[in-house]
């Protein structure tokens, strides 16, 4: 009996008759630790200050100088579209887009053999009106001896009164031929300076040096400038002296009292955000635009960058005195509302770090950074009572 109630007991041991090990209490306290860390590291993050930063920038001392700024674009003083008096098809073409060109150079050439055909004839005309002129000199000539020959007989008695006249008239006759053909030779000669002058309109030259903008025409178009078709072109190219480039600028006509003639400008291009080029007030155009209550002013470069080219954007700082040498060069500077207690918050890797900095002069809205910052460092702006090494998270300002 007692067998087969040890054969219906339950056997709680493993199949393999090993005994289970239980899990070292070392390992408990070690999980539990890396739970209270992360749980606390979670609590942490979640705490992080959120903040605003901002970042060390550049900044021009002429801000600090400047009165007034404007607004406006690059401008040729000279510029020309470049076209024929002449009606014809395009032949030739011998610039582009940015070719640098003379004065008096020929840019373009109209198809001429007509013009030249009649250069030819009048030439030729020429040639005839001066034979002419050699004939009528010659009656001219011999009517005079005639004449002289008839006074001597009729002097002597041997020719009547009537026939001494008739030799007058010739030689008068005579003369006034050669006045007729002398006309005639004048006429044909202004005749051949004007188809000289018809076949000259067919080549297309540059009025001044310069560089060709733009190309409107191809060969083969029809150049009609004074009545130009649907199928037919005006100008072949526009040109511009680049010797003559100026900004012109906007100012409202509230702030004139800030700006005059000859006033010492800095010239800032959007194209080349690096590039400060002096400059001064050439002119004041003395009329006021109605719609806009402003007053264009045209603004020279003192100095020039073969980079600066026509339409391009450009702000314009109105000086209250020239630039030094020294304050033609950039420097770091901050916002000023950064700065508390002589030092600043360095954001980095999620922390905010103190970091003393040496200010210098103010740069218009900003204040010079003359150690202690580099160059796109982000720091907090108003830390207000931030502690060193707290973690943040950051926003935009």
């Amino acid at each position: 009996m007692a067998d087969k109630l040890k054969q219906l007991s339950i056997d709680r041991q493993p199949s393999g008759g090993r005994p289970r090990r239980r899990v070292p209490r070392w390992l408990w306290l070690a999980a539990i630790v890396a739970a209270i860390a992360l749980a606390v590291g979670i609590g942490r993050t979640r705490r992080a200050v959120e903040v605003t930063t901002v970042k060390v920038t550049r900044a021009w001392p002429s801000a600090a100088l400047s009165t007034l700024n404007a607004t406006g674009y690059v401008v040729p003083q000279k510029k020309a579209a470049i076209a024929s008096k002449a009606t014809g098809r395009l032949e030739w073409l011998g610039v582009r887009e940015g070719s640098p060109v003379k004065a008096g150079e020929v840019i373009a050439r109209l198809e001429s053999a007509d013009l030249e055909a009649q250069v030819a004839q009048a030439v030729a005309n020429v040639e005839s009106a001066r034979a002419r002129l050699k004939q009528a000199e010659a009656e001219s000539l011999e009517a005079g001896r005639a004449m002289r020959r008839s006074r001597e007989l009729r002097a002597q008695g041997f020719i009547s009164g009537a026939s001494d006249d008739n030799a007058v008239s010739r030689a008068q006759q005579a003369q006034a031929a050669v006045g007729a053909q002398a006309a005639a030779v004048r006429q044909a000669q202004a005749a051949l300076v004007l188809a000289r002058v018809n076949l000259d309109n067919a080549f297309i030259r540059a009025p001044f040096d310069g560089v060709v903008l733009t190309k409107t025409a191809n060969v083969g178009d029809v150049i009609s400038p004074f009545n130009a078709g649907a199928d037919s072109k005006g100008a072949v190219v526009s040109m511009a002296d680049m010797a003559t480039l100026e900004v012109e600028a906007d100012v409202s006509e509230a702030s004139l009292f800030k700006a005059r003639q000859g006033q010492p400008c800095e010239i800032q291009l959007d194209a080349l955000p690096d590039l400060r080029l002096l400059g001064e007030v050439r002119s004041i155009v003395p009329s006021v635009d109605r719609a806009k209550a402003t007053v264009t002013f045209k603004i020279g470069f003192v100095e020039r960058d073969a980079r600066v080219l026509p339409e391009m954007s450009a702000k314009v700082g109105f000086l209250s005195r020239p630039l030094t040498a020294d304050e033609r060069q950039p420097r770091l500077a901050l916002n000023p509302k950064a700065v508390a207690d002589g030092a600043v918050f360095v954001v980095r890797d999620g922390h905010a770090r103190r970091r003393p900095v040496t200010l210098g002069g103010k740069l218009g809205d900003l204040v010079e950074v003359k150690a202690g910052l580099a160059l796109d460092d982000s720091v907090v702006l108003e830390p207000g009572a931030l502690e060193d090494g707290a973690a943040v998270t950051e926003k935009k300002p």
